[in-house]
């Protein structure tokens, strides 16, 4: 019980608390080991001034061997005051005692004073013995030729002088202590408040909404609470590295999140177009099927099967581009063969002015040889088809469409521009998505504007050859760029193409 309160204090207090308790225990023991240093040498010079007044006694009483009971020496000027004397028998009782005076003859001890001198053996050691009515005495008793003296000499000073230190190292230990848990207190508040605000800064981050909203910029602990130095900052940088981890993870999760989105919204737009497509021709061909059955006095048959004809024309074209998108975005192989771009795109050209003869038909090839890309040349025309048919369905007849064909530096480019009225600005970043129209009604009141798959194909087939298209559309130039890699280096024997044809 007392452990888990102990765990429960901060660390402040269980540092403090366990300081000061180490510095108890060493103030202790310095003070114990001072009080019976100091004590041994004061016993000992205690003890040496016994052995002297030992041996005077005992030389004075060696002057009478024969008078066991004379106690004439003690009247000998220089003995110390205090100091009593014995003469003891054989068997080391008492026979005698007394004890020297201040300016005063010896005096005699009483029979319960005597008593408390007896047992003590004539071998020289020291003893201590508390001598009712005058203290405590330290004595010793020596023995020469028989004769055999007791002496001892009062303990008071160095009593007093033990008492008077234990009290002096009291005092200095508890001033120290004092100060010291004060100093300690300061220094540990002040080394542990790096780790007060590393825990401010992770509960501010514990507070924040990071279940909802965009991913803001989270709390960081400060740089100087991150110095790799101190257990402080190793728990700051430490922090800061899982706040960015964090931080990161969410942005990340936010992003997938995001795309995850706007695929299921594209694909709710995709299947809506493609619906409303299919559904066009589809409700055409019901409905002259209907009137075909209602008699042919409604409608002509010929005139009823050639629109039935053209719907299911429109309707099979579009499920075509469908599934080509479908196989492209599955990365099936398509064919692989050398085609030579500069013919490929001078056929596409000579076909759109044939589609399209109100508008001024241009090709441009600025080229050393043929430039001869890998892949598929039906998938490839197509490419070219649709970008010459782009231009012709969104431009004005008159409107003039420059063909380009350059070779360098490993890439085969084709660009395909027009002088027209440009894409608008909110259309342009996704005009290669899917049923991406200039009108984006559903109900379109221009017919042949086409399905909106046309510049998606040709986003998806240029990926599929491993090359990119760009587009850049302002009002009066409109230019889309396919770059494509080449098969090779271009041979110096291959025909040479270096020629500008106006198609009229």
């Amino acid at each position: 019980m007392n452990a888990h309160r102990f765990g429960g204090r901060s660390l402040r207090t269980r540092l403090l608390l366990f300081i000061t308790a180490v510095l108890i225990v060493v103030c202790a023991a310095m003070a114990l080991t001072t009080v019976f240093a100091q004590r041994a040498y004061l016993l000992g010079n205690l003890d040496d001034r016994v052995t002297n007044a030992a041996e005077r006694s005992l030389g004075g009483a060696s002057l009478h061997p024969d008078l066991a009971s004379d106690l004439t020496f003690l009247h000998e000027s220089g003995h110390p005051a205090g100091m009593l004397a014995a003469r003891l028998d054989a068997d080391g009782n008492v026979l005698a005692a007394a004890t020297v005076g201040q300016d005063a003859p010896p005096q005699r001890l009483s029979d319960a004073q005597t008593a408390a001198l007896s047992g003590v053996d004539t071998d020289g050691s020291f003893h201590t013995r508390t001598v009712p009515g005058l203290g405590t005495y330290r004595i010793t008793a020596v023995e020469n030729h028989g004769v055999r003296v007791l002496t001892g000499l009062p303990m008071d000073d160095v009593q007093h002088m033990i008492g008077g230190l234990v009290v002096i190292e009291a005092v200095v230990a508890a001033a120290g202590l004092t100060t010291a848990g004060v100093v300690c207190a300061v220094v540990i508040r002040r080394q542990l408040r790096p780790l007060g605000r590393v825990a401010a800064t992770a509960v501010e981050v514990s507070h924040a909404p990071l279940c909802r909203g965009e991913v803001t910029a989270l709390t960081r602990v400060p740089e100087r609470d991150t110095d790799p130095g101190s257990e402080a900052g190793q728990v700051g940088a430490a922090l800061n590295r899982m706040i960015d981890h964090v931080e990161s993870s969410l942005a990340e999760r936010q992003r997938g999140e995001e795309r995850v989105r706007r695929s299921e919204e594209r694909m709710r737009r995709f299947l809506a177009d493609a619906s409303h497509e299919l559904r066009t021709p589809l409700a055409s061909i019901a409905g002259y099927a209907e009137l075909m059955n209602r008699g042919t006095d409604r409608i002509e048959p010929g005139l009823a099967w050639r629109r039935v004809t053209a719907e299911s024309a429109r309707m099979t074209g579009l499920v075509e581009d469908l599934l080509l998108l479908a196989r492209l975005d599955e990365g099936r192989p398509l064919q692989s063969a050398e085609v030579d771009l500069a013919a490929l795109v001078a056929e596409a050209v000579w076909d759109a002015r044939a589609a399209g003869g109100g508008h001024d038909w241009q090709l441009e090839l600025s080229l050393d040889a043929s430039p001869l890309v890998l892949g598929d040349e039906a998938r490839l025309h197509q490419v070219v088809a649709n970008l010459l048919a782009n231009a012709r369905v969104h431009t004005p007849a008159g409107t003039r469409v420059l063909a380009t064909v350059e070779a360098r530096d490993g890439l085969a480019t084709l660009r395909v521009r027009d002088d027209g009225p440009g894409i608008p600005p909110d259309l342009l970043p996704t005009v290669f998505e899917r049923f991406t129209r200039a009108d984006a009604s559903r109900a379109r009141a221009t017919a042949g504007t086409g399905s909106g798959l046309g510049l998606a194909i040709v986003a998806a087939i240029t990926a599929a050859h491993g090359g990119r298209i760009g587009v850049h559309s302002e009002p009066g130039r409109t230019e889309f760029t396919v770059e494509l890699p080449l098969t090779g280096d271009l041979g110096a024997d291959t025909l040479t193409w270096s020629s500008r044809a106006s198609l009229l």
